[in-house]
């Protein structure tokens, strides 16, 4: 599974997972990790997801500048910032949707198309050509500090884009098909999405370095 993720990611600059996962925690890991974001859905959702971790999170609705570029670039500036002004580890998170037939778009920049367009807007891009199908995709960033490597897990759901259905969730899951079931992201129960979602795959891998962190 992981190498296939690679491979599907590689086109938007990313890190290798594995070697993320190698990384060994520092003496200076020992204090609390904030969760920063200014979205509170991406806070509720990351919450009930790293709520039975041992290691204490605390979470901080803050906005972060809208860098440009490749997801890497992004998520490693976002997190370097929110690490300079809480001088603290921190973890951010930064969404894709990338459309296959428009090369990988709106990709990191879906915020400012959901914004403009919305989820209809959104399935009627693809309105003239026969692949509908997307990629949802999730990258966490973790660092101990402003001036510390930053550490980035990837987590990647594939599916369809269709007409807006449902009201459950928030941003674009209305209008996302996860491939393999027959209900959008907003659809789904809050729990069923979780189970399934591109952040719940890029949580559990940071969950996983964590708790390789707490204990080395």
């Amino acid at each position: 599974m992981f190498r296939t993720l690679l491979v599907n990611y590689k086109r938007f600059g990313c890190l290798n997972i594995t070697a993320s996962l190698q990384m060994e925690g520092t003496s200076e890991g020992s204090g609390d990790i904030h969760f920063v974001s200014g979205n509170p859905s991406k806070i509720s959702e990351a919450d009930s997801i790293l709520k039975d971790h041992k290691i204490k999170v605390k979470y901080m609705k803050i906005d972060l500048p809208e860098y440009q570029g490749v997801p890497n670039f992004i998520s490693e500036a976002k997190c370097k910032h929110a690490a300079s002004i809480i001088k603290a580890p921190v973890i951010i998170e930064d969404t894709s949707l990338a459309f296959n037939a428009l090369g990988g778009l709106p990709g990191p920049y879906i915020k400012w198309f959901l914004e403009k367009i919305g989820p209809e807007g959104l399935h009627k891009l693809l309105a003239g050509f026969e692949d509908k199908s997307a990629s949802a995709i999730c990258t966490m960033g973790f660092t101990e500090g402003a001036q510390k490597e930053v550490l980035l897990f990837h987590g990647i759901t594939t599916g369809t884009i269709v007409p807006p259905r449902g009201d459950q969730g928030f941003g674009w899951d209305s209008c996302f098909l996860p491939d393999g079931y027959d209900k959008t992201y907003a659809e789904l129960s809050f729990d069923e999405k979780n189970s399934i979602s591109h952040r719940q795959k890029a949580l559990a891998l940071l969950k996983d370095f964590l708790s390789r962190r707490s204990s080395a």
